[in-house]
């Protein structure tokens, strides 16, 4: 076994990545780096006894490269008898339409893709090919952005999937440099395709790379790379620290020291046991923590925070602060954070009633396309549960002769109360628009179904409703379709 390979099996068992038997779906571009970190895991995989597949996700960006690039990966799996899943999106054209920046587009598509390609293969596990040199521009463009500790600490090793929490992304090679596996690519004559892309500087980061990070190496500090990955471990390690100190204060109310303390006393003890940092008042916290403390809060409530948000709550405890058209945010003296919305003529009491038949149905509302149809029931398998927070389904199926003749599609609207699929009971809709996180502006843009006597049995970008999912006394079922405008995807 090579030398560099033996790092890579260290890497993976010291940082506990991977486990022995486990399936993994490799992200495969098609450059040098993935393509090494397939051939190493493929290598390294009879001894851990690894199921690997492979899995290629086309932006569409370079005509006639990027198919090559697919092409590559594809005839590279072939040969390794290993299972090939290919996806692709006009990452270009999406990104316009959503006014974000191409970069954006393809980081969201891209995941959301992996994502979906590991739950077919049953892979709890995707392995990405980021190593150190992506680390240390990293560091540069959120330094330039204006990011935290948690931003500048740059990538874990292990991480959870943005488009589902319950897949992990692993990286065995963050510890490598770019030179390291360009080395192990000649060594083993693995083939690769350069992108054409990496040296244009219509890209941040790309100007970082060719432009940037040369000139400090030249004229600034020669060992530069190894001082930025040693001042993220740092910066990762207090941030880190800071992020459970808040946590703490969150989440205790200090009375489990207290009764310690007391047991301590009446056994004759001397010492005292520290409160916790929940015991302690708000202003009484470090300033880091006090700000993580407002952060956290916020994120909970689906809002985006920046430095001036959590400083005007920080420094101003009672006062309201608007954070969109008809939201208001404030924190109390105990560090506390309210959430208000201003209801008054903010919700869309649009509606659109439909008639469920025999025949095949379909509508427009709020700018979504929705198409249905009642089949028989052909035997009943009960459907794979979905996580909360994942990606939104398209497709649905629910008990057609529960649901009822008639369908009204409708927006949010004040005391609304939805139990989805796996809820013991329902909940206000609000709190379940929180607990996935879907930021407060959007939530009355979303569409929701509900039956003629008014019970919703579906609500956008959440689960299903309890009582009309399919069960073995189903006899027909409503096939149910939607789709998003071009602008939400």
């Amino acid at each position: 076994m090579s030398e560099f390979l033996q790092h890579v099996e260290h890497a993976v068992i010291r940082r506990r990545l991977l486990a022995r038997g486990q399936k993994i779906l490799v992200a495969v571009s098609g450059g040098v780096d993935s393509m090494v970190l397939l051939h190493a895991l493929y290598l390294l995989a009879p001894k851990n006894r690894w199921k690997i597949s492979v899995a290629h996700f086309n932006h569409r960006l370079r005509g006639r490269a990027s198919q090559a690039d697919e092409k590559l990966v594809r005839q590279t799996a072939a040969r390794l008898r290993l299972e090939f899943v290919g996806g692709g999106a006009d990452v270009k054209k999406i990104a316009g339409r959503s006014k974000i920046s191409i970069e954006m587009a393809a980081r969201k598509l891209r995941h959301e893709f992996l994502a979906r390609a590991a739950r077919a293969q049953k892979a709890s596990t995707i392995a990405l090919a980021h190593h150190a040199d992506d680390q240390v521009e990293l560091f540069f463009l959120r330094l330039l952005r204006g990011a935290g500790g948690d931003g500048l600490a740059g990538m874990k090793w292990r991480s959870p999937s943005p488009a589902e929490k319950a897949i992990s992304l692993v990286r065995p090679l963050l510890g490598f440099s770019k030179a390291e596996l360009l080395a192990f690519a000649r060594e083993n004559q693995i083939r690769f395709r350069d992108d054409a892309t990496n040296f244009s500087t219509d890209f941040l980061r790309n100007r970082i790379r060719n432009q940037l990070l040369p000139l400090l190496r030249k004229d600034y500090q020669a060992g530069l790379d190894k001082t930025v990955l040693r001042l993220m471990e740092i910066v990762g390690a207090e941030a880190e620290f800071v992020r459970e100190a808040a946590n703490r204060f969150l989440g205790s109310r200090g009375d489990k020291a207290r009764i310690k303390n007391e047991r301590r006393k009446a056994k004759g003890g001397n010492k005292s046991e520290p409160p916790p940092v929940g015991a302690c008042k708000f202003d009484g916290l470090p300033l880091a923590v006090q700000r993580k403390v407002l952060q956290q809060q916020l994120t909970r409530f689906g809002l985006l925070s920046d430095f001036e948000l959590i400083e005007q709550l920080r420094v101003t405890p009672g006062k309201t602060v608007s954070v969109s058209p008809g939201l208001f945010v404030a924190r109390d003296a105990a560090g506390k954070v309210c959430c208000r919305e201003d209801l008054a003529g903010e919700f869309n009491a649009a509606e659109r009633k439909f008639k469920i038949s025999g025949e095949p149905g379909r509508a427009e509302f709020g700018g979504r396309q929705f198409n249905w149809r009642v089949e028989l029931m052909k035997g009943f398998r009960r459907p794979r549960k979905k996580p909360a927070g994942g990606p939104p389904a398209f497709r649905e199926f629910f008990d057609a002769d529960k649901i009822g003749g008639e369908i009204i599609l409708r927006h949010w609207q004040p005391g609304d109360r939805f139990q989805p699929i796996g809820l013991k009971s329902a909940a206000k809709l609000q709190d379940l628009f929180v607990n996935a996180k879907i930021p407060a502006a959007r939530r009355r843009e979303l569409v929701l179904a509900a039956t003629r006597t008014g019970q919703i049995f579906w609500v956008e970008n959440l689960r299903i409703g309890e009582h009309f999912k399919l069960t073995p006394a189903t006899r027909r079922k409503l096939a149910w379709h939607f789709r998003l405008p071009a602008s939400a995807l």
